[in-house]
């Protein structure tokens, strides 16, 4: 609400820390959480992910949860977590967008430093505020097990992936996406096509319907809202992987399964360690051993071959016994991504880095 954005005028404010007793604040029931999107909460993706896990911590006993949707990464997000803190009560904030970090969850830590601050996407380092919790999931397992499916599907041997932003998170989908499915055919592509932001849904159409056009007859992407990306798909009579949530019923013919968060396991976590005064983690990881993410029921089109394949895959995987970065392994320019016996377990901070695409991968960073 715009209201809350814009609470906070002139010198009459008074900076939490000091003026409320918060060694209480864990103590009192019940515990306020605020949440902050950059998007829609219906957006069949990432937000509609964290606010499926918003609903579920609202059901638990003295949580109270306030949230604000479609908060751009600026100091509006700033403007909101303070109105939230101090008109709210709220002692827990999810910011859940990864260009709210730097510099604003850092500045409302600092300022804040007896309110908890929980955010998405793996930021946090040593030196920054200790009120901070970094939580996010390896779903780079499921989209692996995205790209074995695919790799079953596919018939011209490309795939696409339509991105935002080449950070180290989206490399390392766009990356594992295409190593699940060369483990399938290692003659298999990935191209890829960057729109430059989280959120650009004519862009997303126009190089969803690109990426058909080359021949690519299974797309997947890592955006904001895959709404767009997996409607045009269908409407093309292409196949989709999806990504955050379920998108299936977006395309019945041809979504074969998908990548999804279950934000609620580090969320119930984190709501838990604030009722009872427990220190916070400032590193949460967890993949689907953990419950962190998980897939989408297979579609209509999937075989079952492909079902084996990816099931005992990620049998494996859950019983931490399948490693998906290990060398010898190239990059797509030709060098060297991965040393030969050098090999990275999903926990290995140094895949939070990632900078190269894999070779097979069509597209430049």
């Amino acid at each position: 609400m715009t209201k809350r954005r814009d609470f906070l005028k002139g010198a009459g404010a008074l900076a939490l820390g000091s003026a409320l007793p918060f060694d209480l604040a864990f103590a009192a029931e019940p515990l306020t959480v605020g949440v902050i999107y950059v998007g829609s909460r219906g957006d069949y993706g990432y937000n509609q992910a964290q606010a499926q896990a918003a609903a579920v911590i609202k059901k638990l006993a003295n949580v109270k949860i306030v949230e604000e949707e479609n908060v751009p990464e600026t100091v509006a997000a700033q403007k909101t977590m303070e109105a939230m803190i101090e008109q709210d009560g709220a002692t827990l904030i999810f910011a859940t967008s990864f260009g709210y970090f730097d510099p604003h969850v850092l500045k409302m830590a600092a300022k804040y430093p007896k309110v908890r601050f929980a955010h998405c996407g793996g930021l946090w380092k040593s030196g920054n505020p200790a009120n901070i919790s970094s939580y996010f999931g390896y779903i780079d397992e499921c989209q692996y097990l995205n790209g074995v499916v695919a790799g079953h599907a596919s018939k011209t041997k490309k795939l696409g992936f339509v991105a935002a932003k080449p950070i180290p998170q989206v490399l390392r989908n766009i990356n594992s996406f295409t190593l699940g499915a060369q483990s399938v055919d290692p003659s298999i592509t990935t191209h890829v096509i960057f729109t430059g932001d989280w959120s650009m849904p004519v862009k997303e159409a126009e190089a969803a319907n690109s990426l058909v056009d080359q021949g690519c007859d299974v797309l997947t992407c890592h955006v904001d809202g895959p709404k767009v990306v997996i409607e045009t798909a269908e409407k093309r009579g292409a196949m989709s992987c999806g990504y955050h949530a379920s998108q299936a019923a977006l395309a019945p013919k041809g979504y074969l399964t998908g990548a999804e968060w279950d934000w609620a396991t580090p969320y119930k976590l984190l709501v838990a360690n604030a009722q009872t005064g427990k220190p916070q983690p400032n590193i949460l990881r967890g993949g689907l051993r953990e419950g962190f993410v998980k897939m989408s029921p297979y579609g209509v089109k999937v075989t079952p071959d492909a079902r084996t394949n990816a099931d005992a895959i990620k049998a494996k995987m859950v019983a931490g016994d399948y490693v998906i970065f290990k060398g010898p392994m190239k990059d797509n320019k030709g060098g060297s991504a991965i040393a030969s016996g050098t090999s990275y377990a999903q926990t290995d901070i140094a895949l939070e880095s990632m900078n190269y695409l894999v070779a097979g991968v069509v597209g430049q960073i």
